[in-house]
């Protein structure tokens, strides 16, 4: 293994790529990237399926396969993302079952279109459980107000969570809650707790792109320097957040029940503006017991030139706090960031969905009318 790689997994980094496709299922490069690179699980977002359907032919011999079945177009992408995803769970299986069900982990999200209706979520999170059948899966679930109770209900039936889209300390806050009561649930019932599984996925360089923006309309010195500061503060004061669970009574009850973390996972790690390192949220958000998910450019930098340290988050709590009551202090409203994050994000993901329905059902007609692309 490449020895940037090697030291953030002996640092306590789960390595997870943000990325999946038919092509990199079929090629081997996600096996390569698993032996050779390190990684210990998959993370897929409506935009990630979007990319590769649109990227080429691999999925026309299934696309035909299921025009001939007569599915409709939610039914097709389903059928074509659940493949991915459970294949790319069998090719992890060896990792899920060397960690005990740790990592060797495969995320597939419910329709964005339904972040807001906890019916309709857990409907299709149960669905999609049942479709890919794969004990290494994840049940993406947006942290919305009505994610919440999605998570807590999906928690308690023994389905494993990834939960995604948070942008804000106290949603996270909420999000332990739900981790909390569902697990509770599930011991209640008698559910074996080390089978369920959950990840809670801190969305990161976004949080720099929105701060940046209002800090640069401010202009002055002060709003200068903060520039490139707020993302890591947010994610740092998260993991606080984490450590402080693991010191609760529920959490020691549970655990001695023989539950799980519920670790922190950095998403959306590659850097958006070239100013700064691109590396930079990786080797500042180090510790052990974490999860970061990055595309394989990202991957493939930190290989190169990474720099891994044993812990680049413990040591600076106190700092991260400051950096957000500074933000405060020159009137960036931290509030509005998350609200404002969390509608844009998952508008971003609404748009890749539907864009990859509207691909998709000019496909079908393609081959309904017997032409072939």
């Amino acid at each position: 293994m490449n020895q940037r790689l090697a030291a953030l997994t002996e640092a306590g980094v789960s390595v997870w790529l943000d990325d999946l496709s038919r092509n990199r299922i079929v090629s081997g490069s996600l096996a390569r990237l698993v032996e050779e690179d390190g990684v210990t699980g998959v993370t897929t977002n409506p935009s990630i399926f979007a990319k590769a359907i649109a990227d080429g032919g691999a999925y026309d011999a299934q696309l035909e396969d299921l025009v001939r079945r007569g599915l409709g177009l939610d039914d097709v992408v389903r059928e074509l993302t659940a493949t991915d995803v459970r294949d790319a769970c069998d090719i992890l299986l060896p990792i899920s079952q060397a960690t005990e069900g740790i990592d060797g982990r495969v995320s597939i999200e419910v329709d964005p279109r339904n972040g807001h209706d906890p019916a309709a979520m857990l409907e299709e999170a149960s669905a999609l459980w049942r479709l890919v059948d794969r004990r290494n899966l994840f049940i993406k679930v947006p942290a919305t107000r009505a994610g919440l109770p999605v998570i807590a209900a999906l928690l308690g039936d023994g389905i494993s969570v990834n939960v995604t889209l948070i942008f804000s300390l106290e949603r996270y806050g909420a999000v332990q809650s739900a981790f909390l009561a569902g697990m509770e649930k599930a011991a209640a019932t008698g559910r074996a707790l080390g089978a369920i599984a959950s990840v809670a996925s801190f969305f990161v360089s976004r949080v720099d792109t929105e701060v940046d923006a209002r800090l640069e309309r401010i202009g002055t010195a002060g709003a200068a320097a903060l520039r490139g500061r707020a993302a890591i503060a947010n994610a740092r004061l998260a993991h606080r957040m984490h450590e402080q669970l693991l010191g609760s009574s529920r959490w020691a009850t549970l655990q001695s029940a023989g539950a799980s973390p519920q670790r922190p996972l950095w998403a959306s790690t590659s850097v958006k503006d070239p100013a700064y390192p691109d590396t930079r949220y990786v080797d500042e958000l180090i510790a052990d017991g974490v999860v970061n998910t990055m595309p394989e450019a990202t991957l493939r930098a930190v290989a190169d030139h990474g720099t891994v340290t044993a812990d680049s988050i413990r040591p600076f709590y106190d700092d991260a706090a400051g950096v957000l009551a500074d933000l405060q202090s020159i009137g960036i409203s931290y509030a509005d960031v998350v609200e404002t994050l969390e509608r844009e994000g998952l508008a971003a993901f609404e748009k890749s969905w539907a864009g990859l329905f509207e691909q998709l059902k000019s496909r079908l007609e393609e081959l309904r009318q017997g032409g072939r692309a």
